[in-house]
């Protein structure tokens, strides 16, 4: 409960503290600020409790280089459990709401599932009473906006905090050094309230900012060259400028060491302070203390640690021992691209006393493989330094005490294929970990009249912290009345969606047609291709037989490209003029609208995922490690059109293949097609196929850049360095098409479809994060729940 008088009160000060007017005088940005910082002073109190509770407790930590938190204020009023209170105070001062939620800008902390699978995994820990903290980068401007112009991606800054950071606490008093070679940089901590669902517990998240020792050169600018005067400022903030600065050449490179450097430098030295507060052995810090090193982006902890350890006065030996039985390593990719490996002279100019640590790890590890039997020739499979390349993954592997995939399918093809080699030597090592999203934030706070309806149904609302009680709900799967509620819920959702993409993009869509969503990082392995050659398929189709009977439909596209990525951003304009074309015909009759949402994000996506009636997840079977959008449709009630990859298998598994369409090559026959596989000919002899996939080049569609010839190109004739149609778009397009149909059928049985939303429902408790993280909790870092 809060005092409301006392809350009334906490505003009014901060409003005029920090802005300089009343409440009522501020805009919504600026509400949104006072008001958070008002119900921060409810949070300090719990918070301090839990870190007094776990202090003396083993602890986990999360190494990521993004979290992708989303909006702060309604999940933490959420997980306060004192939402409707604060809307009640907000309405005796005449204030809305909604208006302040709305305002609030997404924290530009995160790009994809990575870093939105970290902010689930910080949920359910919190939520659980698991003490779980986070590390990583406080970015002045994150990935970027998106914004399209003429159908391109344009990229702006996206300055998340121009209104303040009330969540985030500034500790100055905790600031460490970092030391590149000949600079150092200071790192301030900033400390975010992770707090758990009805305040079970507040574990924190950790970002570091990046700042120079010497912000301003006085002599340099009294003789005035002004800008030699901020360079070492400007220089060390760089490092926290943005998320994956584009590395296409030499200097963007070495930036992103210096941001995965900077960060898990400071945040080990962090512990390490803090642990030899408590005058224990650091031979025991293994024993408080497991890191999970989110993909290879924090690999360099692992000799980071070691090289702090020594100087400690700890030897070689014993602190590769504690560095190997703290780290856990999560593999996200099968993508060779995505496993990074750095040039060894980066690592010589900017890191050289963490080069020479990887030396001796490398040498220990050859050492140790000899007298396993691998002979002298396959030497070269295991070394961590090969061919001037530092392989971060490698050195991820052998330096830690736990290696995961991320779905079952995916932690298969490491153990039998990708990682095979080093499966044989640490089968104990491997393990899998099927991610999972937190129910608080994509069903309780994203969809409350299916929240409320489930709670109803259920006679309890115990699904919240445990997931699985969804099954309860199959017993509804043939209630008329039940599905009928559900489709009226999904309807209104839909409308939401509708009135919000017409404001905000300029698109009307039916709230009637099917909502056909695919949303997520644009790559050609995710095959927004593919989806957009249905798209023109269709549209040709309905131009020749004005009355085909489909059911209309609207395909909702979101995500965005990394600036460096010609190819992805090719994608997105090619989608946007089809959307151009397609939406502006009128000899269609509407039966098909094509949206590609500006700028997706969590605060999007959260009205996206509750209207969706269907989930694309069409990436190339094998590709996709795990996906958890797919998790996000089916929980909110839309059945997958997919692919047998990633957890896709598992959601089959779950809610059934019945109540799902899956279509294409399965990894074995891929696996199999692959060496003879001849994209051309496929094209040649499919017409419907060939007349999409030459919109591209026959001028159906202007392009000045190049990128859909470079498409084209790439499908049909390969470049010189990938043979052609790398992820099998033309092999699985008639295979796609033909389930389309199917989809189309099944839609127009009303209450059936009905019928495989709620099964989906119904068997999606298996993909809570809840479950994951306990999974981690007990069988990697062996922490218990407080």
């Amino acid at each position: 409960m809060i005092n409301h008088e006392d809350l009334k009160q906490r505003i009014e000060i901060y409003s005029i503290t920090t802005f300089g007017s009343g409440f009522n005088e501020l805009d919504d940005s600026e509400k949104y600020v006072a008001l958070s910082k008002a119900l921060m002073e409810t949070v300090l109190p719990i918070w301090n409790e839990s870190i007094e509770k776990t202090k003396d407790k083993k602890k986990a930590y999360y190494f990521s280089s993004e979290y992708l938190l989303g909006r702060f204020l309604d999940n933490n009023l959420i997980s306060l459990r004192v939402k409707d209170e604060v809307d009640r105070i907000l309405n005796d001062l005449g204030i809305s709401y909604s208006e302040i939620e709305e305002s609030e800008q997404d924290p530009a902390l995160g790009n994809g599932g990575l870093g939105r699978l970290a902010a689930c995994f910080l949920d359910s820990a919190a939520s659980l009473g698991y003490p779980l903290d986070g590390y990583g980068i406080r970015y002045d401007f994150g990935l970027f906006k998106q914004k399209f112009i003429n159908g391109e991606q344009v990229e702006v800054a996206d300055n998340w905090t121009k209104y303040g950071d009330p969540w985030g606490i500034r500790k100055v008093k905790e600031t460490v050094y970092v030391n590149f070679d000949h600079t150092i940089i200071k790192a301030v901590p900033y400390d975010y309230p992770i707090i758990g669902y009805d305040k079970k517990l507040i574990n924190t998240l950790r970002l570091w900012k990046a700042e120079s020792l010497d912000e301003f050169d006085f002599k340099a600018f009294n003789d005035q060259n002004y800008d030699l005067a901020v360079k070492a400022k400007n220089d060390a903030e760089n490092i926290a400028k943005v998320l994956y600065p584009n590395d296409s050449y030499e200097e963007g490179k070495k930036l992103r060491l210096k941001q995965e450097y900077f960060f898990v430098s400071a945040s080990l030295q962090d512990l390490l302070r803090k642990f030899k507060k408590s005058n224990r052995d650091l031979h025991e810090f293994y024993k408080y203390h497991s890191i999970q090193l989110n993909d290879t982006h924090p690999a360099v902890a692992i000799p980071e640690l070691i090289r702090l350890l020594l100087g400690e006065g700890l030897t070689f030996e014993e602190a590769f021992e504690i560095a190997q039985k703290t780290f856990g390593y999560t593999n996200h990719t099968l993508m060779a691209e995505a496993l990074e490996q750095w040039p060894i002279k980066y690592y010589e100019e900017l890191l050289p006393n963490i080069i020479d640590i990887i030396n001796r790890i490398n040498a220990k590890l050859i050492t140790e493989i000899k007298s396993m039997g691998i002979k002298d020739e396959d030497i070269y499979k295991y070394e961590i330094i090969h061919n001037g390349n530092i392989k971060m993954a490698w050195l991820a592997i052998y330096g830690s005490k736990s290696v995961n995939g991320v779905a079952k399918l995916h932690t298969d093809l490491l153990i039998n294929k990708e990682l095979n080699d080093w499966y044989k030597l640490y089968p104990k090592k491997f393990n899998n970990k099927t991610n999972g999203i937190t129910q608080r934030r994509w069903l309780l706070q994203a969809n409350p009249e299916l929240s409320s309806l489930i709670t109803r149904l259920l006679n309890s609302d115990s699904w919240i912290t445990d997931l699985s009680k969804l099954k309860e709900l199959e017993k509804f799967a043939d209630d008329k009345n039940v599905l009928e509620e559900f489709m009226n819920v999904k309807q209104k959702r839909k409308e939401k969606l509708a009135q919000y993409i017409k404001e905000v993009e300029g698109i009307e869509i039916s709230k009637d047609s099917i909502f056909d969503v695919q949303v997520k990082r644009i790559h050609e392995y995710k095959r927004q291709l593919l989806n957009a050659f249905h798209i023109l398929d269709l549209y040709f189709r309905l131009k020749e037989n004005p009355m085909l009977d489909i059911y209309p439909r609207t395909f909702i596209f979101g995500g965005k490209a990394a600036p460096g990525y010609f190819r992805a951003k090719g994608i997105i304009k090619y989608i946007n003029d089809i959307a151009n074309l397609v939406n502006n015909d009128d000899t269609i009759n509407g039966k098909i609208k094509v949206v590609f949402v500006q700028d997706y994000r969590v605060s999007y996506a959260e009205k996206i995922m509750p209207s969706a009636d269907i989930s694309e997840q069409i990436s190339t079977a094998g590709k996709e490690a795990s996906g958890t959008g797919n998790m996000k449709l089916m929980l909110n009630g839309a059945p997958t059109i997919g692919t047998y990859d990633g957890a896709n298998i598992e959601i089959v598994e779950e809610a059934g293949e019945e109540n799902n369409f899956i279509f294409g090559l399965r990894v074995e026959e891929i696996q199999n097609l692959a060496p003879n596989y001849d994209p051309k000919q496929i094209y040649e002899t499919n017409s419907r196929l060939k007349r999409v996939v030459d919109t591209l080049v026959d001028g159906t569609f202007t392009d000045t850049t190049g990128a859909y010839k470079d498409i084209y190109n790439s499908l049909i004739y390969g470049t010189n360095w990938e043979r052609p149609d790398v992820y099998f778009v033309l092999a699985d397009f008639q295979s796609y098409c033909d389930m389309q149909q199917k989809v189309d059928i099944a839609y127009k049985d009303r209450l059936g479809f009905a019928k495989k939303a709620w099964l989906n429902i119904a068997n999606s408790g298996k993909f809570s994060s809840d479950r994951t993280i306990t999974e981690y909790a007990k069988e990697i870092w062996q922490i218990e729940r407080i």
